[in-house]
């Protein structure tokens, strides 16, 4: 497959490359009926679509790739569309892993897996033990993941540890952003740098709501199984275009 035309991969810098790239992969069950096929089809199209994020991902020097998998809403979609996900999470960690971990990939999972089929889990523990001593790209899985539970137990923790008399309420009080931060489950990993969301779609779905406060956001209509390494490139290309404030008034293009 040749490279659209109006993607130039020298444009790229490589000193610019963002730290950390989270997905919002969106559209497979679209992609699914504009193709006349069932949702299932869908989603297991989709797993090409991972497969190249990651490997490009960790070939142009992507530190950490956060992929949003299965949200805690997800659990209400129908309970046979429900445990064929389940079932393509275990078999897709299965056939990847140990190429993953012969690329230096190290995984690591946010959200609740003792909700996950037996299966699944198990899986999902397997790879974090086989790789966690790996030094190149983290992949992270977003997996009956919620971002609003994620704070309100970072927020439970705080409580539980003023109670048991491990934190003052002055402690608390001089809290701030990055000693909160601490409490999330992504305590270990940088906020995303860049978030991609695909199929058109402008929310964010309970998704890193704290980590993405300063991410810039790119949206394409693009449908998953669609975003390839090429539609990647143009998501970095727009990235590299931007000009980062972070609440700042300045930046590089002003004096």
């Amino acid at each position: 497959m040749n490279p659209p035309d109006d993607v130039d991969y020298t444009l790229l810098d490589a000193e610019r490359i963002p730290a950390h790239i989270a997905v919002i992969m969106d559209g497979n069950g679209r992609w699914a009926v504009l193709h006349g096929k069932p949702r299932a089809l869908g989603h297991k199209a989709g797993i090409k679509g991972v497969r190249e994020l990651i490997r490009t991902s960790s070939d142009i020097g992507v530190d950490y790739l956060t992929i949003y998998s299965f949200s805690t809403e997800n659990w209400s979609r129908p309970r046979a569309e429900v445990a064929g996900l389940m079932e393509l999470f275990a078999a897709t960690m299965a056939a990847e892993l140990d190429g993953m971990h012969e690329e230096g990939v190290r995984i690591k999972v946010i959200g609740s897996m003792s909700e996950l089929p037996r299966r699944t889990r198990e899986t999902f523990e397997r790879g974090i033990e086989q790789t966690r001593h790996n030094t190149g790209m983290t992949l992270v899985i977003a997996v009956n993941y919620g971002s609003r539970l994620e704070i309100i137990q970072a927020a439970q923790a705080l409580a539980l540890k003023a109670l048991q008399g491990a934190l003052s309420a002055e402690d608390i009080k001089e809290l701030d952003e990055c000693g909160f931060a601490e409490y999330l489950q992504t305590s270990d990993i940088p906020d995303p740098d860049l978030l991609i969301r695909t199929s058109g779609e402008y929310r964010l779905s309970n998704f890193l709501l704290y980590q993405t406060a300063y991410s810039e956001l790119y949206i394409t209509s693009v449908l998953w199984p669609d975003f390839d390494r090429f539609e990647l490139c143009r998501a970095l290309l727009e990235f590299q275009s931007r000009s980062r404030r972070f609440g700042n008034v300045g930046g590089d293009d002003e004096q």
